[in-house]
């Protein structure tokens, strides 16, 4: 469905913890090049919701608008009240409350035949509504009007009207409305799925030739959801099509709004197969949504098995400026099959909701599977990885939930960012272990900021080296050769393998007895002094074998290592807000070195600093976005330093600080 902040005018509705993560990264063709995102700070809103907001019953909340300090709620609901106590009231498809202080309003009230899909606060003071009705206050006005905020009478002079079928979405750039919906007519013109309107009067935008046609599996054609980049040059589209102005385009579509709008070349076929039930799932793209001032975008999936040929029950991300067809996701998060039904980006952060149980769970159905991350319904993931980040709320009512309410439900339809917070509806009345009904918000207060982590930027500073049980050789590096070294004690570092350093911590693999794989990583805080006592990731150390890793460093999300007996240099997402790791591993195009007997490594100033079994030190530059051509070259990898007598790098345990 349609709902977007209002800052944007598309109101859309407009582990120890080293949990896993399991994001499933498709290797870019030459169509789609390769992409490595860099974590960028990010904003989430708390997991507490409001608790002033009224609730509402049967059916479901659909969409969300702001019009001053009131809030307008549209779906399919047929009650409302004001509190968990207080009386239902007749209340059909649309109301209005006090934003501030959660009010009901007694004067906005409009009486609609049929379901709210969207709404737009609109130009000179207008409320937008699209959706599946006939009659508005008793005028014929077939799924798409506008209303007075303040009274929710019809503004008559506003002509637009959908004459051929149900609106499901809108997006609103500068005075361009975008539709989306089931339709053949706008305003007595064909459109076919597609249209643009004037916003302040309504009235056709006959440049506008956009028609997404042939529905799959011999059922009517329909857009369901589209969004706009914010400097409104291009159009993202999801639905229930085959074909774009005649151009083969399995459910999603971009279009050039520059000039005369036109379909832009691109085209991806991971949406073509079926997934588990045709007749059921008809079209599994869900949700778009632009991210990134326009540079990206993210698609939410629903239909159960058939992934990886396609993505089915799934969050996946595309590049806007890719072109070509066969396009492939920069990232692929799967559920499990669980539908994804909802998804926003604001603050750089995704967010999504649906009916899901996990995230990063591509290796189970309807199970939780070796690096399942538990998120009931609702999550936030980073933009640059998809890696879910920690925030769970859940879509769960606790001990709160009146009687006569639902506990669960099959859909988030929208996920809003109003002024104020994350504005979620739902077909159930549980959120954050309270009682909601069909809808709340999460507020911006009580949030907080991610800041990317990442390994030292500097060239010079230490290599640290384990030398015996507690000791460590901390040898002076300048990125060209290294210095005199010096031994110090740290007892909380014993036994240590592969090491990684990120922020003001250092990530340690051990051998532990008796744990289910024999191994484990820690996490120790250090600054160049004492290493701190280490904690354990509980969870994730139940699948992963950390001791197979014979030298690891991160960077950008990615955790980068190679393991026993493997030529290869591996890496998985690895999310240091909350420490999930990634449950798919990937391997990078390299040639000139031998990884099979690495010992040890580190990053440091664009070049992988490694050991070796033969003792020696060696550096070699490091292209991670190259791929899928090759990222390292080992004819130019520099010895730096061979073994000696008293320093040999043939561990695993080394790593890289400044201090």
């Amino acid at each position: 469905m349609s709902w977007r902040p209002a800052r944007r005018p598309r109101v859309r509705a407009g582990a120890v913890v080293l949990a896993t993560v399991a994001a499933v990264l498709a290797v870019p063709t030459t169509a789609a090049a390769a992409v490595v995102p860099a974590p960028e700070p990010g904003t989430l809103v708390t997991t507490n919701p409001a608790d002033h907001t009224p609730h509402a019953r049967d059916g479901e909340t659909r969409a969300f608008a702001e019009v001053g300090n009131m809030v307008y709620v549209g779906g399919s609901f047929t009650q409302i009240r004001q509190t968990a106590s207080s009386a239902w009231i007749a209340r059909r498809y649309l109301f209005a409350y006090n934003r501030t202080t959660g009010t009901i309003s007694t004067t906005f009230l409009p009486v609609l035949d049929g379901a709210v899909n969207a709404l737009i606060a609109g130009p000179g003071g207008t409320l937008i509504v699209g959706g599946a009705f006939k009659n508005v206050n008793g005028v014929a006005r077939k799924n798409l009007v506008a209303l007075d905020p303040a009274t929710g009478a019809i503004r008559e002079s506003w002509v637009g009207r959908s004459d051929g079928g149900m609106i499901r979405d809108m997006v609103l750039h500068q005075n361009h409305l975008y539709l989306a919906g089931a339709f053949n007519w706008i305003n007595g013109a064909a459109h076919s799925g597609l249209a643009r309107l004037n916003a302040t009067t309504g009235a056709i935008d006959s440049t506008f030739n956009i028609n997404a046609t042939v529905g799959r599996h011999d059922t009517g054609s329909y857009a369901w959801t589209i969004d706009v980049t914010p400097d409104g040059r291009t159009l993202v589209a999801g639905g229930n099509f085959r074909f774009v102005n005649d151009l083969p385009r399995d459910q999603m579509a971009l279009v050039d709004l520059t000039g005369t709008p036109s379909v832009i070349d691109w085209s991806t076929d991971k949406f073509a197969p079926p997934c588990a039930a045709p007749a059921t799932y008809v079209h599994y793209v869900q949700d778009v949504r632009f991210g990134g001032n326009g540079t990206w975008f993210v698609v939410g999936t629903n239909g159960g098995a058939g992934w990886p040929a396609a993505y089915c029950d799934a969050l996946i991300r595309f590049e806007t400026a890719a072109r070509g067809a066969d396009q492939l996701g920069t990232w692929i998060n799967f559920t499990g099959n669980d539908t994804i039904t909802s998804v926003e980006v604001a603050d750089n952060i995704i967010y999504l909701g649906g009916h899901f149980r996990w995230l990063n769970n591509p290796a189970a159905h309807d199970r939780a599977g070796p690096g399942a991350v538990d998120r009931l319904g609702v999550a936030a993931v980073t933009p640059a990885t998809g890696m879910p980040v920690n925030w769970n709320p859940g879509r769960r009512g606790g001990t709160s939930l009146p009687a006569g309410t639902t506990a669960w439900g099959s859909q988030v339809p929208v996920l809003w960012r109003g002024s104020d917070g994350l504005y979620f509806g739902h077909n159930s009345d549980g959120m954050g272990n309270e009682y909601h009904g069909r809808l709340g918000v999460f507020p911006l207060a009580g949030g907080r900021t991610i800041a990317p982590k990442n390994p030292p930027t500097a060239t010079t500073g230490h290599l640290y080296l384990s030398v015996g049980a507690g000791q460590l050789a901390k040898v002076p590096f300048n990125g060209a050769g290294i210095g005199s070294p010096t031994t110090v004690s740290q007892p909380n570092y014993t036994g240590a393998g592969a090491t990684w350093r990120v922020s003001d911590r250092i990530y340690w693999s051990h051998l532990v007895a008796g744990t289910p794989t024999g191994s484990r990583i820690d996490i120790s805080m250090f600054n160049g002094g004492a290493i701190g006592v280490p904690w354990e990731s509980s969870g994730y150390n139940a699948w992963f074998n950390p001791a197979q890793m014979t030298g690891a460093f991160y960077l950008d999300g990615r955790l980068y290592y190679t393991r026993t007996g493997a030529n290869q240099l591996y890496y998985r997402y690895f999310e240091p807000d909350g420490n999930y790791l990634g449950a798919t591993e990937f391997s990078l195009p390299t040639t000139g070195v031998t990884w099979s007997t690495v010992r040890g490594m580190a990053w440091v100033g664009g070049r992988i600093v490694y050991g070796a079994t033969d003792g020696a030190l060696r550096s070699v530059p490091f292209h991670p976005t190259a791929a899928p051509a090759t990222v390292v070259n080992g004819t130019q990898s520099t010895v730096l330093a061979t073994a000696s007598p008293g320093l040999s790098w043939s561990t695993p345990s080394m790593f890289f600080s400044v201090e």
